[in-house]
């Protein structure tokens, strides 16, 4: 796992963290973690597998459809371009 240092964090900064810490019960660097995590990827993100798993249910695709689809499917490797 990464690790990140964060320098000239001033001291009121640090004891708001410290206190919103101690509120919800976990350390200071759990509740950096936690906030940094929520502010990088909220929970309203687009999440591209379950968006196109409702696209193809409202496209009305089924499990049969898919089968057919990856039966269907050319399974030879791609030939890289020859630019000569």
């Amino acid at each position: 796992m990464a690790s990140v240092t964060i320098r000239n964090l001033n001291d009121e900064t640090h004891r708001a963290l410290k206190m919103r810490a101690a509120n919800h019960g976990r350390s200071t660097e759990a509740e950096i973690r936690a906030i940094l995590e929520d502010a990088a990827r909220p929970q309203d993100r687009l999440r591209l597998g379950t968006a196109l798993h409702e696209l193809g249910r409202r496209a009305g695709l089924t499990d049969d459809d898919i089968a057919a689809l990856n039966e269907a499917r050319d399974r030879k490797p791609a030939q890289p371009m020859d630019f000569e």
